[in-house]
């Protein structure tokens, strides 16, 4: 039996991705869905008026909707669902859980969040122009400095 591990933060996004795997036909191969549930962070103000066991059964609620969303659609065509709600780093939990299920394929069906794909570089100008505006803005502003001169 195969394992697939998918990491959720938001429904609509998570069924986008998991359409393709949903194996329909005679030559499906029996697989074992484990469905980890990333709420959203609270902000620091809201957690200061926030008790943790509010805290906590917020994060309940919130998994319990996506997984009555999620679950059906992995179960018809009968494959078993294992859910959990994810808790510390990300590394750590995946790591738990192959150690328990054993090794399989990993699915990131999270919403990527804007700020990821930057990476902070080594100075202060790490963003380089792209495209044909951003050679058009290196072709002016070269030009201005040799009129400076």
């Amino acid at each position: 039996m195969d394992t697939t591990i998918v990491y959720v933060d938001e429904v609509a996004h998570a069924l986008g991705m998991l359409a393709p795997l949903l194996q329909s036909g005679q030559a499906h191969t029996p697989t074992r869905w484990i469905v980890v549930g990333c709420p959203p962070r609270i902000t620091h103000r809201v957690s200061k008026w926030v008790t943790h066991s509010a805290r906590e059964s917020w994060r309940g609620k919130w998994a319990e909707k996506v997984f009555e969303q999620i679950v059906p659609l992995l179960q018809n065509s009968g494959d078993p669902v294992i859910t959990h709600l994810a808790c510390g780093p990300l590394d750590a939990f995946t790591a738990a859980l192959r150690a328990r299920h054993g090794e399989g394929r990993l699915v990131d069906a999270r919403r990527p969040r804007p700020a990821a794909d930057l990476q902070a570089g080594p100075g202060p100008n790490t963003l380089e122009p792209r495209g044909i505006w951003g050679f058009a803005a290196m072709l002016t502003g070269s030009g201005l400095l040799l009129t400076a001169d």
